[in-house]
């Protein structure tokens, strides 16, 4: 199975140029005989870098919900144009997709935000959209708390796939949801520096005994619309590159086959043999020979969360 990173940058605050260049970059892809292609969280359209740079939590203030506001429109729905767009492109071009993005609530919640990954398979179409359990830090200010909805894998070309958005990779049940799901290739998306995702990465390769993908993105006030509220302030407080990517790939037993590489705009690809998670979980099967479920047990809450249940 040939994976690869989209190591590239979004058409900031700009939903229909960014899904146009989701789909020139699976167009690409294929031409280079990828079958899996992941993009970096919140691609579409955009991470809302401005938190943690301004006063976000200021309550009330006029700047910050004019941001938002124009963040939320710019985002996607999950039963959207654009998504199916994007589901038609993985089909016409036979390469699957894994892609961050803003997801805007529908009818339920429509003015909340979830930091979600959409899944899609180039032969099965969408396989579904999993949301961020939990923001990080300021990113609360921004993103609802996701769900167990499609905290799940699912077998795409052969290959059992599973994925997580930033910093949830760090949440141990979660990364053992999914090896419990047979996880073969594990993706983590990540905003766009390496060094927010240094240690787990590997470590997830080793815990799980799994190809692990690690996809970053770039950004720079270059990439900002002008008309942005928070841009001039931004600039005069010396801020340029936001995020100049890393994306690396690690094999099942810890070994680094691509190494974090910054600055580098394209696809980031390998071909990934399976045979190799399982040479190595001779060794340690988290969930198999080395799992104990007469001591440990985890459930998990599969709904997705709606503000009301209707009882008949």
């Amino acid at each position: 199975m040939k994976i690869a990173a989209a190591q590239i940058r979004p058409v900031w605050l700009d939903k229909r140029a960014t899904v146009a260049k989701v789909i020139d970059t699976i167009k690409l892809a294929a031409a280079e005989q990828i079958d899996l292609l992941a993009f970096p969280e919140a691609f579409v359209s955009g991470y809302p870098f401005w938190l943690c740079r301004t006063d976000a939590a200021a309550f009330g203030d006029p700047k910050q919900s004019e941001a938002y506001a124009r963040f939320l429109d710019e985002s996607m729905e999950a039963d959207s144009e654009e998504v199916k767009e994007i589901v038609e492109a993985a089909r016409d071009y036979r390469v699957s997709v894994f892609l961050g993005f803003n997801e805007r609530g529908n009818g339920i919640g429509r003015g909340t935000l979830y930091c979600a990954l959409l899944k899609v398979d180039c032969n099965q179409g969408l396989l579904g959209v999993h949301r961020k359990l939990m923001p990080t830090h300021d990113e609360r200010l921004c993103w609802g708390a996701g769900d167990a909805h499609e905290l799940r894998t699912h077998r795409i070309s052969g290959v059992q796939v599973g994925g997580l958005c930033c910093w949830e990779n760090w949440m141990p049940m979660a990364r053992f949801a999914l090896y419990c799901g047979g996880e073969e290739l594990h993706i983590s998306l990540w905003p766009g520096n390496a060094v927010v995702a240094e240690g787990i990465v590997s470590a997830t390769a080793r815990e799980g005994r799994v190809w692990s993908l690690s996809v970053h993105g770039l950004l720079s006030m270059s990439d900002i619309p002008d008309d942005f509220p928070f841009k001039s302030q931004l600039i005069a407080d010396g801020h340029d590159v936001i995020f100049n990517g890393g994306s690396s790939l690690v094999a099942p037993d810890g070994t680094v086959v691509i190494p974090p590489s910054p600055g580098v705009e394209g696809l980031i690809s390998h071909t990934i043999d399976v045979k190799e998670v399982y040479e190595n979980r001779q060794l340690f099967d988290v969930t198999g020979h080395y799992y104990r479920p007469d001591i440990f047990d985890l459930h998990i809450r599969s709904e997705r969360f709606d503000a009301a249940k209707l009882r008949r």
